[in-house]
């Protein structure tokens, strides 16, 4: 058995780990001692913005039937011969606008990390060795079937998944767990899998979304007129066909504004990020900031509690198209409030979401 290390190259076990497994022949191949797999999720990340990779990206993306569920007769020779042809280069530049050099990877890539290492340091803690921590992507690198792959072959025998979203929809936690039991058809030995259901109920999730608004504006001298909870939009149909998600967002915005103590009046649910012709869930936040500005909301916050990591959707649509719509219309001070990220309040929301999930293997 070779050594193997994790995504941020940390060892998740080496040779000499390895035992033969207790009453087995003295000649029997030394296997890793037995640990629980906990593999977190997020939706995925090109490898860079250039035309190719931004392409590779966009065609796994939008060829999954969860996100986009028209008839492939119809929708793939859309895709493959006009949205794929002039996408990559708009996608590919409004990723470079944000993209972080340094590490040559994007933002999501970067926070998605350090989530994992600030976690796998929370496991170890209450767990010792008998956890291994990794992270997976749903499109693009690393895949879910290699890490999959990767936490078997380093002995876990349970694996738990964790999608990182907050609310379940059909388009991101289901088509994560989708990949997760694509992966495990290739195993000829399964391993027993749990799947986290959505959050966003959860006491210290709402606290942590809470505390991030608090710290927003108690640097503010003037407080906002409104705060904006702005979240990725799925088309209306969706709901229609018993999708959660539009209720979910909105009990998140209810408990969020309950946990603040404040009216209705103060808060206000959005949805961003609309694609293609049909009606989305509403109302839209690039037209609905628009719309606060002319009737004289001329301060506002947005927060994205639907956003485990900042992303493309938040750090180029909303601080900047969706900001440019409000100060167009007359809005005079937007303030964006990052996702949690790595935020230790998140750490803490994550690892306790983790436990719970983890009751019955490791107790």
């Amino acid at each position: 058995m070779l050594d193997a290390k994790s995504t941020d190259g940390t060892p998740m076990f080496t040779a000499k780990d390895a035992v033969c497994p207790m009453h087995a022949p003295a000649d029997h191949p030394k296997i890793p001692p037995s640990r629980v797999g906990i593999l977190l999720a997020n939706l995925g990340t090109p490898d860079g913005y250039d035309y190719w990779s931004m392409r590779r990206y966009l065609n796994e993306f939008l060829s999954d039937r969860r996100v986009i569920d028209y008839s492939p007769l119809i929708w793939q020779p859309l895709l493959q011969l006009i949205i794929l042809t002039k996408r990559p280069f708009s996608s590919g530049a409004n990723y470079k606008s944000i993209w972080n050099h340094d590490a040559n990877e994007s933002p999501l890539a970067t926070i998605t990390k350090a989530q994992t290492a600030k976690i796998t340091q929370t496991m170890k803690a209450r767990y010792g060795d008998n956890v291994m921590v990794d992270y997976c992507m749903r499109y693009g690198n690393p895949s879910t079937k290699s890490k999959v792959r990767a936490l078997i072959e380093a002995g876990c025998q349970k694996i738990l998944f964790f999608p990182l979203y907050p609310q379940y929809a059909g388009a991101t936690s289901a088509t994560a767990n989708d990949q997760l039991f694509r992966a495990l058809m290739d195993e000829k030995w399964q391993p027993p899998v749990r799947t986290v259901p959505a959050y966003f109920e959860n006491p210290v999730y709402i606290d942590a979304l809470a505390q991030s608004v608090e710290r927003a504006y108690a640097a503010m001298e003037t407080k906002p007129d409104i705060l904006v909870t702005s979240y990725h939009g799925v088309p209306k149909r969706y709901l229609m066909e018993g999708d959660p998600y539009h209720c979910q967002c909105q009990k998140t915005t209810r408990l969020l504004k309950e946990r603040l103590g404040w009216s209705d009046d103060r808060i206000k649910t959005t949805f961003q990020s609309r694609f293609g012709p049909e009606e989305w869930l509403q109302p839209y936040t690039v037209e609905e900031v628009a719309r606060l500005a002319e009737a004289g909301n001329k301060r506002i916050a947005v927060i994205a509690p639907a956003f485990s990591a900042d992303c493309i959707e938040t750090l180029e649509e909303i601080n900047e198209e969706i900001r440019e719509s409000f100060e167009e219309a007359g809005g005079e001070s937007f303030t964006y409030i990052p996702c949690l990220n790595d935020d230790d309040a998140h750490i803490t929301a994550l690892s306790t979401v983790i436990e719970e999930n983890l009751r019955g293997w490791l107790d």
